[in-house]
């Protein structure tokens, strides 16, 4: 059994100066605002932070630098999944190089395989070019349309994929995640990867989860999981229903990643605008959200420890 995030791993998102370069110097300070509030670590260049709208350069200076950025024993897990494998296999050996803590790859997302075989090998061949980082399989559907049971890639890739750390299990199907997690009396690392009814898998075992509004109110979701393991289920349920209200309400705005920067950056962090295609919101859309956001409670429960930097 491998030794399991505990915690909360926030998914960065990727800051862009005004002329839409890729912003490094915001790493250092944004790095400090997770630490601050006890975020246990970062996913670097997955779905949050655009990884596939970078290029490979931009990705391998990201990961740099938010090597470089945090403290021992901050976890700076790389997203390496591309269309192209042989780039997934360079930034995997990459990440490993730099002193990464884990890799993780998404399934194919334009040729898709055709079987859980397939996708095992597949995925074995990406993780032997960093055979001594743990490997997670990042099961998402909901972007690459690779529908199958995490269940039975666990047992299928035991043997095939000897550094397989575990799944980030960013899917709705609790039945399958609780398979994962009591697979070989709970041997691999299965991160829950939805925000918005992390309490549900709370319910059936999780103790490691990576998001995206963990950049922004890790404080609320601190409070959920000590409520719940209080036995205070009435207030980690209030908790979470703040949570998914935040999260349907920034999906309702048409750019999500736009309103995570909207919120960062009234708390100091500006990390400029999206990539293509994704949509920057108006000015009235923000001060709209914003105003939503307040009155659902959710500026309660922000970062308690701001930052002050400045965007160029």
């Amino acid at each position: 059994m491998i030794e399991g995030v505990k915690g909360l791993i926030a998914a960065p998102l990727t800051g862009y100066r005004d002329d839409g370069l890729v912003n490094l110097d915001v790493v250092t300070p944004y790095a400090e605002l997770l630490q601050a509030n006890r975020v246990a670590g970062v996913f670097v260049n997955g779905t949050t932070g655009e990884g596939m709208s970078l290029t490979l350069d931009e990705r391998r200076a990201l990961s740099e630098r938010w090597v470089q950025a945090v403290p021992q024993g901050f976890r700076v897990m790389i997203h390496v999944g591309h269309t192209c494998q042989t780039e997934s296999r360079a930034l995997a050996a990459h990440a490993a190089d730099i002193g990464a803590a884990a890799i993780g790859e998404i399934g194919p997302v334009f040729f898709r395989p055709g079987s859980v075989e397939a996708l095992v090998d597949y995925c074995a061949e990406t993780a032997a070019a960093a055979p001594d980082l743990p490997y997670y399989y990042y099961h998402m559907p909901s972007m690459n349309q690779v529908l199958f049971p995490m269940s039975e890639f666990l047992r299928l890739a035991e043997e095939a994929i000897p550094n397989l750390a575990g799944i980030k299990y960013t899917h709705s199907d609790i039945a399958d995640y609780e398979e994962c997690l009591g697979f070989r009396d709970g041997k691999y690392d299965i991160l829950f990867g939805r925000d918005e009814f992390l309490i549900e898998g709370l319910k059936v075992g999780a103790h490691g989860a990576v998001g995206s509004t963990y950049n922004f109110m890790a404080p609320l979701y601190h409070e959920l999981i000590a409520a719940f393991r209080a036995g205070d289920r009435a207030e980690a349920e209030r908790l979470q229903a703040i949570s998914a209200n935040t999260c349907t309400t920034m999906a309702g705005t048409g750019g999500f990643g736009s309103g995570l920067k909207a919120i960062l950056k009234t708390m100091g962090l500006d990390l400029g605008g999206m990539r293509r295609p994704q949509v920057n919101l108006s000015p009235e859309a923000v001060t709209k959200l914003v105003a939503s956001l307040k009155d659902a409670g959710t500026f309660e429960y922000l970062n308690r420890v701001p930052v002050k930097f400045e965007n160029k």
